[in-house]
């Protein structure tokens, strides 16, 4: 497993990252549980999840996996309550739920954030709030994640105030990243030294199910998927792409994506004309 350092935070963290988003109620928990310390025992140390990922499951099931490991780890999670009461209610329940002291990384969990959504954080308490949490030693560092970009992201960035974004990239989803220009909201962070992690890192099985039904049989699964992963890892701005990981395999065909740097692409080169 490779690592980058997340932007201005200073965390030195795994380029693969676990995305929790696809843990819901009724899985067993054990075989997650599972999974998670085979992943850290391959050196995956950042995880990322959301109080409304399977309604608290996911958050809760992270908690137990992480139980006795907490200290080598980043974890991330997210607020939907913009306002000071509703961040502060979620924070907290958060953290009873995750079994920790503090979170590594708080997001306002976002979609497209409008210009409206956005003054909502910078403008009516939320940030402060953040700001406030952070004093008081319950989470260490600041962020937000978005589908894409929006004025409302544009302005979020500008204000210099957070240390990562989560956001859309992938082979079939660019908007967020003009490797021909180096132009795009995560060039925008990166010149402010925010981290970026990739949610969709290979494209949600949106670009395998094309290939699929484009040349039936005739390209494997694991082909893809690596190819897909290896494209983001090849971008530099990029400090952590999410995966979901759902079976042992899943870990070792990532891993091996991780450390296979001499199959890093020159996307300037590709997407030069």
């Amino acid at each position: 497993m490779k690592y980058r350092i997340l932007g201005r935070t200073g965390l030195n963290a795994s380029e693969i990252g676990y995305g929790g988003g696809r843990i819901r109620s009724g899985q067993d928990p054990q075989i997650v549980i599972e999974i998670l310390h085979q992943a850290f025992d391959v050196g995956l140390n950042f995880i990322d999840t959301a109080p409304t990922y399977g309604e608290g499951t996911s958050e809760t099931i992270i908690g137990k996996a992480i139980s006795g490991k907490r200290d080598q780890l980043i974890i991330t999670t997210k607020t939907e309550a913009y306002d000071p009461e509703g961040i502060v209610s979620s924070v907290e329940e958060s953290l009873k739920r995750l079994n920790t002291d503090i979170i590594d990384i708080l997001q306002f969990h976002g979609g497209w954030f409008t210009s409206s959504e956005a003054s909502q954080v910078l403008d009516q308490g939320g940030l402060e709030t953040y700001k406030k949490l952070k004093n008081q030693g319950k989470i260490r560092f600041i962020g937000f994640s978005a589908d894409g970009p929006s004025t409302g992201v544009e302005q979020m960035i500008a204000t210099d105030e957070f240390d990562i974004m989560q956001i859309h990239y992938n082979l079939m989803y660019q908007s967020t990243c003009d490797s021909f220009a180096t132009r795009g909201v995560i060039a925008d962070a990166e010149r402010q030294e925010i981290g970026i992690i990739l949610m969709r890192s290979t494209t949600s099985q949106s670009f395998q199910r094309l290939m699929h039904h484009s040349f039936p049989g005739q390209i494997a699964e694991a082909e893809i998927d690596s190819f897909l992963l290896n494209y983001v890892l090849s971008n530099p701005l990029v400090d952590v792409a999410l995966m979901s990981l759902q079976s042992s395999n899943d870990i070792i065909w990532t891993n091996a994506v991780s450390d296979a740097t001499d199959t890093r692409i020159d996307l300037q080169k590709i997407h030069g004309r």
